[in-house]
Order: structure tokens, then C-alpha cells, then sequence
């Protein structure tokens, strides 16, 4: 059995998240015009901020990965010791749970720099949601999209 010093506590965790996050990336195409959009709520529930942007011609998983980049890097920015995730792509979530392997190249890189700043948080959950509860954030990523087709949904 080994000893503990009185430094070797652990540092008591929060007990809830400091923030949650809605995220959803798209393609119109696939590959094809994309976006991203994060859906940003406190401790109650309410928005507290909404992320978007167009990431030009993209695929589908990059665009999901782009908004949990984007995520990340607003709690982060913001020092938030805590994030929980949402996110309607199976395989985001799967990958990002180690449950599947990330094989595409593109999304290795993106995946290791998730990984990377998931490390800097206390405490990180992500999990899979029907799209019907997730709305807000794919509403985000229409609405840049039809913004930069003109309105038209290809």
C-alpha cells in the first residue's frame, strides 16, 4: 500500500459543468460549402453566447470537428474549468471517446488537437443527441450557409 502526503490530495472537482455546448457542422455537398455553429449555455440553461462560421468547401466530419474545435477554444478563452458537449454526429462522439478510430488523415490532425485541449480542462464530457435536440446549433450553421449562397439551399 502505498503512503499519501497531504500534496497528493486531489483537487475537488466542480461539481457540475461550467458551461454546455450544442455543436453541429454541415456541408452542402459533400465535400461542399460548409459551416460550423456552437450553441453556448450556462449553468441554468440560458444562451450565453452563439459561434458560427462558413469554412468553405469542406466535408461534413471536418465541419463537426471545426465546431468542437471552436467550443473548445471558447472555454478555454473564457476560463471555463469545465465543458460539457452535445453533439449529433455519432461519429464525433464515438471518436471522441475512443470507441472508433480516427482513419481520414484531415480528421487526425483535428482529433489530436481536440485531444490537446480536452487535457486542458478540469473536467470534459461530450455525448451523442438526436438531431431534433441540437436544433439551435444546426440553425447556426444554416443560417451562414444560406447567407453565403444567397439564401438557396443546394
Amino acid at each position: 500500500m502505498t503512503q499519501k502526503s497531504l500534496f497528493d490530495e486531489p483537487t475537488p472537482r466542480p461539481a457540475g459543468f461550467a458551461i454546455k455546448v450544442n455543436i453541429d457542422g454541415g456541408a452542402r455537398g459533400n465535400p461542399g460549402p460548409a459551416a460550423y455553429g456552437v450553441v453556448v449555455r450556462n449553468t441554468q440553461g440560458e444562451i450565453i453566447d452563439e459561434i458560427a462560421e462558413y469554412l468553405g468547401v469542406q466535408t461534413n466530419n471536418f465541419a463537426e470537428y471545426s465546431g468542437l474545435l471552436a467550443a473548445l477554444e471558447y472555454a478555454l478563452r473564457e476560463k471555463h474549468a469545465s465543458l460539457k458537449v452535445l453533439s449529433d454526429s455519432e461519429l464525433l462522439v464515438k471518436q471522441m471517446k475512443g470507441l472508433y478510430r480516427v482513419k481520414n488523415p484531415g480528421l487526425l490532425e483535428l482529433y489530436g488537437r481536440a485531444r490537446s485541449m480536452v487535457k486542458q480542462l478540469e473536467r470534459f464530457s461530450i455525448d451523442h443527441v438526436l438531431r431534433e435536440h441540437n436544433r439551435e446549433a444546426d440553425r447556426l450553421v444554416n443560417k451562414v450557409l444560406d447567407s453565403r449562397s444567397g439564401g438557396r439551399r443546394q
